[in-house]
């Protein structure tokens, strides 16, 4: 119903059909109405963060998001550029050993589809960014709240349809 989560996604990737974005907002609504149903849900999970800018609007609102839902979120240090790939398929065995999702924001979709291929945890790529689909969902969203307030309900709710 919702893409797929073991998969890396680029950030401009098309959005999902319309049925699995209905059943999306549906989620999403649902963390709007009732947040204090969803705000362990992922207690004592541990995310990984990896992004060049950590302190960024992006990096926050996946933080904001995932620590919503009770997540631990790890602040990751992206791997340099003349990393090769055999270092990035050990860079990704790591990261599927010590976290249940990854966020990746400012890498390469081909460094982070090799990520997620060898870490063999949903790694995203660029879930929480303003160019991902679901920043336009949430742009679409006819509701009153603010914009990054929606946007964080649909990462949550993407969030918990790879990791519940």
């Amino acid at each position: 119903m919702f893409p797929a989560p073991r998969q890396a996604r680029p950030a401009a990737a098309d959005p999902p059909g319309q049925a699995a974005a209905q059943s999306l907002l549906q989620r999403a609504r649902e963390l709007q109405r009732l947040p204090a149903r969803y705000e362990q849900v992922l207690q004592g999970r541990r995310l990984g963060l990896m992004s060049a800018t950590p302190d960024g609007e992006d990096a926050r609102l996946f933080e904001r998001a995932a620590r919503g839902l009770g997540a631990y979120v790890a602040l990751i240090a992206p791997p340099e550029a003349r990393v090769g790939p055999q270092q990035l398929d050990d860079i990704g065995r790591l990261l599927g050993r010590l976290y249940e999702a990854v966020e990746c924001q400012g890498l390469g979709a081909a460094v982070v589809e090799q990520l997620a291929a060898a870490g063999n945890v949903p790694v995203f790529d660029g879930l929480a960014d303003a160019s991902h689909w679901l920043a336009d969902l949430a742009s679409d969203w006819a509701d009153p709240a603010p914009l990054p307030q929606r946007r964080c309900w649909l990462v949550q709710a993407m969030l918990l349809a790879a990791l519940v």
